[in-house]
């Protein structure tokens, strides 16, 4: 019985999303990236903060993602924001795009990382959070953060 390892290595991580949006459902799929482009995902330089999802013509498209053009690649650079297409199956993509379109709803980047080799993105399916959301949540943080400390001083 062989088992197969699955490498993971994570390029970046979308924090701002989690603070702004509540993540209803999330989905791995696969970017398509140019030579220039994937050499700088592979250096960890990449960040997802304003990026989003979205569907034109039945097909799955990221924008305002910033991948910083690669040091070395001189004249074949590619241009930081392009739009760079998903890869998803075609019952997905019509999935998505049913939850998009629905009032309040957006598809943001999660995470980047490589997974066997591939460079992967999780998808997100998210509503926008209010305000007093983001203020329960970082009370609530910050009272698990105490109480840990209130227990590491006791034992």
């Amino acid at each position: 019985m062989a088992t197969t390892s699955q490498r993971e290595r994570q390029y970046a991580n979308n924090r701002r999303a989690l603070h702004e949006y509540h993540i209803l459902e999330t989905l791995e799929v696969g970017i398509a990236l140019t030579g220039t482009e994937i050499k700088s995902v592979r250096a960890g330089r990449v960040s997802l903060r304003e990026g989003y999802a979205k569907v034109e013509r039945g097909e799955l498209w990221l924008h305002n993602v910033h991948i910083p053009p690669y040091e070395a690649g001189g004249w074949s650079n590619h241009e930081p924001t392009r739009p760079r297409k998903l890869l998803a199956h075609t019952r997905e993509i019509g999935r998505l795009a049913g939850r998009a379109a629905d009032p309040g709803m957006t598809l943001v980047p999660l995470r980047m990382y490589d997974r066997n080799g591939h460079v992967k993105v999780a998808l997100g399916v998210a509503r926008g959070k209010r305000q007093y959301d983001k203020r329960a949540a970082l009370a609530e943080r910050d009272a698990r953060r105490e109480m840990e400390r209130a227990v590491k001083r006791t034992v």
